[in-house]
């Protein structure tokens, strides 16, 4: 039997406190070995077994730690990853993987340097509803896709005091949740042709984006990628139209509130959506008719899973170099359409002269 893998938490904030030390927890062959916080006692109060450093550097270079997780503010994602690779630790890093296409390149050289594992946490992979979507176009139930609407909407009329909201490299709606939205557009359809997006601030007291409507244009198909902050009646998560039939699909997967309030992944009734997906199938007289859509149950363990086979077995990881540069790429593209005003182009060459 192999021993686990030990791994050092970098950041005890929103990711590190709700997502990742508890999936880790729950994720066979992995301990949660250290915590790099200011706050000792906030992290004792959870885990009061768990070494506590205030310094990250002294986590890379314990001979202990096989893995470190990344989950501070993204400003500093690239500088401690590129620091974990070359102390000889493989690296998760949360989401987004760097403030700039420039950044992650560079993790992503330090990787290859190292010959360590690296992976960006898009959890969202193993959302029900994206997993029930996957499954119906996999099996061409909705026929050929047009037009795909991916939101994220919430109410939040009230500016958060947290630094995600505060003007500084990497902040903002478009960096916070347009990663989870494009990483799964290009899991479904690949890279797109090219970028149109709107990014605004809309709340009074806003210092940085809290809007975002993002086309991704194929040569027939197009993804819009929607999410803003004073949308009282958030609801659609997904609307998907194709030649067989749409998909519809409201509300948010259940994980993250229930990490939120403390339940334990893998618990009972893990993952089950609350509220399934609608599907209306074409019937031959062109009518719409209600017809079975698969609901299978989430579970972001199965990332971390990926890293322990990646690490243990030498499988590929849950989520690539290639993928995550790929999102970076449609990230720093919408932020540049939406300065200029402009389409954005992705060239066909351009996934080769990323890791160029």
């Amino acid at each position: 039997m192999k021993p686990p893998l030990q791994v050092a938490l970098v950041g005890y904030g929103l990711a590190g406190k709700v997502f990742h030390a508890p999936l880790i927890a729950a994720t066979p062959g992995l301990i949660l070995h250290t915590v790099v916080s200011g706050d000792a006692n906030k992290v004792h109060a959870d885990l009061p077994d768990v070494h506590v450093v205030g310094d990250a550097q002294t986590a890379f270079v314990d001979p202990a730690i096989d893995l470190v997780v990344i989950a501070s503010p993204n400003a500093t994602h690239a500088r401690l990853a590129i620091a974990a690779l070359q102390a000889g630790r493989h690296v998760v890093v949360d989401k987004p993987f760097a403030i700039d296409l420039a950044e992650a390149q560079a993790v992503a050289t330090a990787a290859d340097a190292s010959g360590r594992m690296l992976a960006v946490f898009h959890n969202r992979r193993w959302d029900a509803d994206f997993l029930a979507l996957r499954a119906l176009l996999a099996a061409g139930d909705l026929g050929e896709v047009a037009e795909v609407h991916s939101h994220f909407d919430r109410f939040r009329p009230v500016v958060p005091d947290r630094w995600r909201e505060r003007t500084g490299p990497g902040a903002g709606l478009w960096l916070d949740l347009g990663p989870h939205l494009v990483d799964q557009a290009l899991q479904l359809f690949g890279m797109p042709d090219a970028v149109q997006a709107d990014i605004a601030i809309q709340r009074a007291g806003a210092e940085v984006d809290d809007f975002f409507h993002v086309v991704l244009r194929y040569p027939r198909l197009r993804v819009v990628l929607h999410a803003g902050a004073l949308v009282p009646g958030a609801g659609l998560r997904f609307a998907v139209h194709g030649t067989r039939g749409s998909w519809f699909k409201h509300g948010l997967d259940p994980q993250e509130a229930a990490l939120r309030a403390g339940g334990v992944p893998g618990a009972d009734g893990w993952g089950v959506e609350p509220a399934p997906g609608r599907r209306l199938a074409l019937a031959a007289d062109g009518t719409l008719l209600d017809a079975p859509s698969p609901n299978p149950a989430g579970d972001y363990r199965a990332f971390y899973a990926g890293v322990r086979d990646a690490i243990r077995d030498g499988a590929s990881p849950p989520v690539t170099v290639d993928e995550a540069l790929d999102v970076m790429r449609v990230l720093q593209a919408g932020i540049d359409s939406a300065r200029t005003g402009r389409v954005v182009a992705l060239s066909a060459s351009s996934r080769a002269e990323t890791r160029a």
